[in-house]
């Protein structure tokens, strides 16, 4: 298993958009992807369960992935995560 804590730096936090645009890098993946925001541990690829974390800009959340590609996907996560993405 692969974890990291990742800073959201998307300029309006994850609404809608922006959570199905993470939902479809989450699926490119094999492995099984989460993100926990507090005491809350949701599926990355549950677009459902995204929104409900109703994460803003600049709150902190971990990320976890069990998998064949866990590495990538953990990576593949933050770096859209961190604004990075295109």
């Amino acid at each position: 298993m692969t974890k990291r804590n990742i800073q959201v730096r998307l300029e309006n936090g994850l609404e809608a958009r922006p959570v199905a645009l993470l939902v479809q890098e989450a699926s490119k993946y094999e492995s099984t992807i989460y993100i926990q925001s507090g005491e809350r541990r949701v599926n990355a690829k549950s677009i459902m369960g995204m929104m409900s974390l109703g994460l803003d800009n600049g709150e902190k959340l971990e990320v976890s992935a069990e998998g064949t590609d866990e590495q990538a996907a953990v990576e593949g996560i933050e770096e859209f995560l961190s604004g990075k993405a295109s």
